[in-house]
């Protein structure tokens, strides 16, 4: 029976590429994994109550449309359904999908046409290391395989023009650059993606694409995450002669010249702290403090100062001019209990006290003050 079956599907594929116009044509679908696909039903007639869709693949054949109504007994029943021009929708595709689709046309029982064949090709890209081995210096390969079914693969590439061809993220072909070793194995219809991984590659971008005659059919992308992120605060390039050895060199953690290092204390044994590690906030919060503490320091030398400035000028002397300067004494009693009586030939004679500035040539000599009294005899 199973060879029955085998037979069968042979026949459909070798047949279904011989018939064109609108009794049979033949349609690719390339689809990646979780996309929602819809395969053409070319030889529809004025309804769908006659529609019947096929599903074959090496593992047998399975009838998933009969007379307009889904089957229910098959397991991907929640993701079928059934377009009003009769084409087959399927939701959330997955690698079990791909294989070999015909649509058929039964009016009272009795086939009417031929079928209306389509191939839906599924494209998966897949590494070699888990996201937990992914690291700096370490070596990723990315496998793009396309899955098909009922025909080789270098048939696909010599009369189709199908091509398997890695991108950057930005849409550039990797093939010619030297960093990334590309190679393609028609057996599989697999084509491979080897390099090294550098610090920048973090939350890098490669994509996988299937070109059908240059034109671009589907593709899927890969994005490496490292498990834990790297620091690349003193991490130089070792090579610089050009941008693009930058891109093909690894980096080396290298201190600089400028970063000044802190010996730790015994009971540390963290690595060195460089200046470039300390953060902003701390670098506010120093100088603050600096501030708070020569501010009031400041401001109480500048009070001092001034207080020494004028007890200086209350202790120096009064300069006097060399211009007349006269003082005048006078006393007086306002004790009037006894009043002496004054003779009239007492005389008193002031004496005057006249103050000046000697100059070093002067004769201080002169400088005197005489008093005379007459006794009353």
């Amino acid at each position: 029976m199973a060879d029955k079956c085998h037979m069968c599907l042979l026949g459909l594929i070798i047949l279904c590429p011989l018939f064109t116009g609108s009794s049979g044509v033949n349609d690719t679908v390339f689809c990646n994994s979780g996309e929602n696909v819809r395969l053409p039903c070319n030889n529809a007639l004025s309804d769908c109550n006659s529609t019947t869709w096929i599903y074959k693949k090496h593992s047998g054949t399975v009838e998933l449309v009969a007379g307009g109504e889904k089957k229910n007994d098959i397991e991907r029943h929640e993701r079928l359904s059934l377009g009003s021009d009769c084409s087959l929708n399927i939701k959330k595709v997955t690698k079990e999908d791909y294989g070999f689709y015909s649509c058929r046309q039964y009016v009272n029982g009795q086939q009417q046409g031929t079928d209306a064949c389509v191939y839906l090709h599924f494209l998966d890209v897949s590494s070699s290391s888990s996201q937990t081995e992914m690291r700096p210096g370490s070596s990723v390969t990315l496998s793009c395989q396309l899955y098909y079914d009922g025909v080789s693969c270098d048939t696909l590439v010599r009369t189709e023009g199908i091509q398997l061809i890695w991108v950057n993220q930005a849409g550039v072909n990797l093939q010619t650059d030297s960093r990334y070793q590309i190679s393609f194995s028609s057996t599989h219809c697999n084509s491979t993606l080897t390099t090294t991984l550098l610090n920048e590659d973090h939350n890098r971008e490669w994509r996988c694409q299937v070109k059908q005659r240059n034109e671009l059919k589907t593709s899927v992308t890969y994005t490496v995450n490292y498990s834990a992120p790297v620091d690349t605060t003193t991490l130089i390039p070792v090579s610089s002669s050009n941008s693009e050895k930058k891109s093909s060199q690894t980096t080396a953690a290298v201190p600089t010249q400028q970063d000044t290092q802190i010996t730790p204390t015994p009971e540390t044994t963290s690595a060195p702290i460089t200046t470039q590690q300390v953060s902003p906030s701390v670098i506010g919060i120093v100088v603050a403090a600096a501030l708070a503490v020569l501010l009031p320091a400041v401001i109480f030398w500048v009070i001092c100062k001034k207080r020494a400035d004028n007890r200086r000028e209350t202790n120096d002397p009064v300069e006097h001019k060399d211009d007349v300067t006269y003082t005048e004494v006078a006393t007086y009693c306002k004790i009037q209990a006894k009043k002496n009586k004054v003779h009239d030939d007492d005389k008193v004679t002031y004496s005057s006290i006249r103050g000046a500035t000697a100059e070093p040539q002067d004769d201080c000599s002169q400088l005197y003050a005489s008093v005379n009294k007459n006794h009353h005899k």
